[in-house]
């Protein structure tokens, strides 16, 4: 299936590793120039030099922290100086520490709604009008299974994320007479070096071994297996293209059926 992505321009923070690296291997496969970005100077330019050798496309890449606006908005500004247009935007930053609610205090949370909620915000803000002007887009944010059920240990997730939710809905309704979409995709547990930080926690909470931690995840995944950065990068690559033109202001989980819920 062609995806129609070859020469379009995507924008992926947090972009060096993870699923964010899953992401911009996905869309330079199906063709897309790339604008990449993490905190990790000497990592970020080390991604978009492989992702450059490998598929042959167009990356600029830069160190930014997307909790900075300043940051963002210089970020924002050289990348479309070097690429000229901007037609997909993913955003993505890294998953606040697990814990519970009387781990931390209200600075704690107001970290934690800067990392996913207003980095979304900001980012949108930045690379919208571009969008805007060239009449299509695809604005695609990051969050977590917590949105639709709140998870034990991971307090901070389950109450940051739940605003890019709303901000997604919201602006989908705003942007799709600009033939825009916006939606917004929700990971169970995917093999990320967090996951394995996660499985490492348990270990060390219940004295398990790895794989007596791994099988107590894989017991709730009716796929039964943790999912793939592959499989996360190729469900985001056809929400950035032509063929999910109808698709906005939806909340796609990509949990191997983990969700029990109906909506």
């Amino acid at each position: 299936m062609d995806l129609g992505l070859r020469n379009r321009v995507a924008v992926v923070t947090a972009s060096s590793r993870g699923l964010g690296r899953a992401v911009a291997e996905a869309l330079a496969a199906e063709g897309a120039r790339l604008a990449l970005c993490s905190r990790d100077a000497d990592a970020i330019r080390k991604t978009a030099e492989i992702i450059g050798d490998n598929y042959g496309v167009d990356v600029f890449a830069a160190p930014c922290d997307v909790t900075d606006p300043s940051a963002v908005e210089a970020f924002a500004g050289e990348a479309l100086r070097r690429l000229g247009e901007v037609h997909i935007l993913f955003a993505n930053a890294g998953g606040p520490p697990p814990g519970i609610v009387q781990d931390f205090a209200p600075e704690d949370f107001r970290k934690a709604l800067e990392l996913n909620l207003l980095s979304t915000i900001g980012l949108v803000h930045a690379f919208m009008p571009a969008m805007k002007r060239l009449g299509w887009g695809r604005i695609i944010a990051s969050t977590s299974i917590t949105v639709k059920q709140p998870a034990p240990n991971l307090a901070l997730s389950n109450v940051s994320r739940v605003g890019v939710v709303a901000y997604m809905k919201t602006l989908a309704g705003e942007l799709a007479s600009h033939n825009i979409t916006c939606n917004t995709v929700a990971p169970g547990y995917i093999l990320t070096d967090r996951v394995e930080g996660l499985i490492a926690g348990m270990m060390e909470k219940s004295k398990m071994a790895y794989e007596e931690a791994r099988r107590s995840i894989t017991a709730g995944i009716p796929a039964g297996r943790i999912g793939s950065p592959e499989e996360f990068g190729s469900l985001v690559a056809f929400l950035a293209s032509e063929r999910a033109a109808y698709i906005t202001g939806e909340t796609i989980l990509i949990d191997g059926g983990a969700y029990r819920g109906l909506m």
